[in-house]
């Protein structure tokens, strides 16, 4: 017989876990010492804040599920954010987790606990909150069971975060040789199978699509999920549509390709939104189609009674679930596509240069800018020309999102990933250092300074695993967005943080920049750098991000703001 958590060890080894982001501490400890003899890599950052968002990001790249660990409270409450980035960004992620249970002891003005019970509080309540499933085991077989679960789970329909909750005696129980009910393989408990729509949701579909004048995709995260990128083009090419994109959908295509019009939204590419109020067909693929994604439901947007809507999701409750669709094809967006692609054709005359004409939106005359202080377009125009095929950035919160959004083109899929499913402040740096440590690109996180403070301390990780990323903070030395909404607001103004100071204390190199003739070459230089180095970029902070790029239809519902 062999003890639980060696067990799950064997499990982890068997769905081909590679990396494990976690801290030590309760009974996880026991889980990392069982891990000490196995190829799978521990990546232990500064806190559990920072090892759920490096899970997190291991997950919405990979599509593989990212596995966290640690002390049930810290993974209940800070490492939270990874977990709740994962529920509404649909990335795959499983936490091994426990509830510092102590046995006698627990019920006696109990410390750390975090069973529920009396004295103590709730992690299976607060887990309920923030993931798609959770189990919380009290035999050995129960808990190697669940956590082949958990894998499943998180990877099923849309994918999301799932949690087990090992209990103290489980952990350190046998696992029996033969028991009732029985254990399966792992790979025979976690498979899953993908869903299709049916033949005559495709016809219809298709229909539609090739009687259309003016067709437009809207290619949200789904795509990214199910990593049906060819099939995207395929459908765009025999339709003659044009594609846009949600922010989560952002290099689903390439925005230097001939049908690409940009992201839409609030404070996406105007041209991008306009096309889409224009056309009389639209495919919906694997978006939700949030607020900020809608324009905050302007009438003159998206029309329901004078466009068709096709919405192909995987889940059926999110096709038509903001606006009524005319036809849902339920499935893998990938299953949905190839069908479609396979269905039919159409021909129009206006969508490349419709989506020619949206793309002149991808720049602005203050990209140019030899302005001082440095203008964030300057900025993030020179963040452009350090990005190509082989880069991954990482987009943080804030202003410096939108500013990235608008001015920053992908030259090829699966080259930009955002903070958007709850959008927290301080994901792009650990995200960064998860995507350096776990592909061969590079990278580059960008933040502003509140975001990047908040999290920094995933410069010293990066220099610990031996990976480079380049941290790029457009500073303006506040909370710039909430301080352009009102400065009269208080807490938004930030102390001037030395964070080249910072960066060499960690080990890493840092430059400050103020000049924009320089920015460039600082730029260059700290992506070919072979150790991890922030540059501080010190931007105009009076250039009002929300009224620089809000959308026309954005300001036609009063500039809600997020």
């Amino acid at each position: 017989m062999t003890k639980c958590t060696a067990e799950i060890v064997r499990v982890l080894e068997h769905l081909g876990v590679e990396y494990l982001f976690g801290y030590p501490g309760g009974r996880a400890i026991e889980l990392l010492e069982s891990l000490a003899d196995s190829d799978i890599q521990v990546v232990r950052p500064r806190d559990e804040r920072e090892a759920s968002v490096m899970a997190e990001m291991y997950g919405r790249y990979h599509q593989s599920p990212g596995v966290l660990t640690g002390q049930g409270p810290w993974i209940g409450s800070i490492g939270a954010i990874g977990q709740m980035e994962a529920q509404l960004g649909s990335s795959p992620m499983v936490a091994l987790t426990e509830a510092s249970e102590r046995g006698d002891y627990s019920t006696l003005a109990p410390y750390q606990q975090a069973r529920g019970d009396y004295g103590g509080f709730s992690l299976p309540k607060i887990l309920d909150g923030i993931t798609k499933e959770w189990w919380f085991p009290r035999s050995a077989n129960e808990t190697i069971r669940s956590v082949q679960l958990a894998f499943k789970h998180s990877t099923a329909n849309r994918p999301g975060p799932t949690a087990v909750i090992l209990d103290g005696d489980a952990v350190t129980a046998e696992v029996p040789e033969s028991d009732t009910p029985p254990l399966w393989s792992p790979e025979a408990q976690t498979r899953n199978w993908d869903s299709a729509p049916t033949e005559e949701t495709v016809s219809t579909a298709s229909k539609i699509l090739s009687d259309a004048d003016r067709p437009v995709i809207i290619a949200g995260n789904g795509v990214h999920v199910s990593q049906c990128y060819d099939e995207l083009l395929e459908v765009a090419e025999a339709y003659d549509a044009v594609v846009t994109t949600s922010y989560l959908g952002k290099s689903t295509i390439p925005e230097t390709h001939d049908r690409a019009a940009g992201v839409i939204g609030s404070f996406g590419h105007e041209g991008a939104n306009q096309a889409v109020s224009e056309a009389d067909a639209l495919l919906v693929v694997g978006c939700r189609m949030n607020p900020m994604d809608t324009n905050w439901q302007a009438a003159s947007f998206i029309r329901p009674d004078e466009q068709a809507i096709i919405h192909a999701d995987i889940e059926t409750r999110n096709a038509g679930w903001v606006y009524p669709a005319d036809v849902g094809l339920i499935g893998d967006a990938g299953q949905s596509l190839s069908a479609l692609a396979s269905a039919g054709s159409g021909q129009n005359g206006w969508a490349l240069d419709r989506a020619a004409e949206a793309r002149t939106d991808f720049t602005a005359p203050a990209c140019d800018s030899d302005q001082r202080p440095i203008l964030p377009q300057r900025a993030v125009a020179e963040i452009n020309e350090i990005v190509d095929a082989e880069t991954i950035v990482t987009a943080d919160s804030g202003n410096n999102r939108f500013w990235l959004l608008n001015y920053l083109q992908t030259p090829a899929i699966r080259t930009y990933f955002g903070s958007g499913g709850v959008g927290g402040m301080g994901w792009a740096g650990p995200a960064g250092v998860s995507a350096a440590i776990t592909t061969d690109k590079d990278v580059v996180a960008v933040a502003g300074d509140g975001g990047f403070t908040m999290t920094m301390t995933c410069v010293e990780t990066a220099v610990e695993y031996g990976v480079a990323p380049t941290f790029v903070v457009l500073n303006d030395t506040s909370l710039g967005m909430v301080r352009q909404m009102d400065d009269s607001i208080p807490g938004v103004e930030f102390h001037d943080t030395d964070f080249v100071a910072v960066a060499e204390g960690f080990g890493a190199e840092g430059m400050r920049v103020t000049e924009p003739e320089n920015l460039a070459a600082r730029l260059k230089e700290a992506k070919a750098a072979d150790v991890p180095t922030v540059v501080d970029v010190r931007i105009d902070r009076e250039q009002d991000m929300a009224e620089t790029l809000q959308s026309s239809f954005y300001a036609e519902v009063g500039g809600l703001h997020e």
